[in-house]
C-alpha cells in the first residue's frame, strides 16, 4: 500500500464494531497518552495480550502517526482526534490533524546520518494497509490498519 491510495480506502471497507473518537492536546505528552490509550482499547476490544504482535504494531502506528500530527500538524491552540475502529478484519488508527496543507512526504529510506524521517516507514511496515485523505480545508486524516493475527508462540 503506498500512501498515496486514498480514495475508497480512506474509509473503513466494512462498518466498524465498535468506535471510539477523543481528541488531545497537541503536545508530546498528548501524543503519549493517544499511544498508551489505543492500546488499552486495544486489548479490551480484542482481548489479545498487551504484548502481542497486533498490539505492538498499533502502539508503533499510533505513537508515529500522533507524533507526526503533532510535529507537522498542529496549529497553535488546535488539537489533534484519535479514532479507533474495531473492524471484522483488524483494528483501524486514524489520528486527524489541523495541516491539511501539509501533506504527507513519500516513505522512503532516509541516509544513516539522518536524525529524524523514518516513521512513515514503520508504519508502512508495520501497518497492513494505510494512507491518509483531506476531506476539507480544515483536516487531515492519516489512518491504518493492523491486522488481528497473532504469531504462534
Amino acid at each position: 500500500m503506498t500512501h498515496h491510495q486514498l480514495t475508497d480506502e480512506a474509509k473503513p471497507p466494512h462498518a466498524p464494531a465498535r468506535q471510539l473518537t477523543l481528541r488531545f492536546i497537541s503536545t508530546r505528552r498528548g501524543a503519549r497518552l493517544a499511544r498508551h490509550l489505543a492500546v488499552q482499547q486495544f486489548t479490551e476490544w480484542t482481548g489479545l495480550p498487551y504484548d502481542s504482535d497486533p498490539a505492538r504494531a498499533v502502539a508503533l502506528v499510533t505513537a508515529e502517526l500522533a507524533s507526526n500530527a503533532v510535529r507537522h500538524g498542529s496549529l497553535p491552540g488546535r488539537d489533534f482526534r484519535l479514532t479507533l475502529f474495531l473492524l471484522p478484519h483488524g483494528f483501524r488508527v486514524e489520528v486527524t490533524d489541523t495541516r491539511p496543507e501539509r501533506l504527507l512526504p513519500p516513505a522512503t529510506p532516509q541516509p544513516a546520518d539522518e536524525t529524524s524521517g523514518r516513521g512513515l516507514l514503520l508504519v508502512q511496515a508495520y501497518a497492513d494497509r494505510w494512507g491518509y485523505t483531506v476531506r476539507d480545508a480544515y483536516t487531515k486524516t492519516v489512518w491504518a490498519e493492523v491486522q488481528l493475527r497473532t504469531t504462534p508462540s
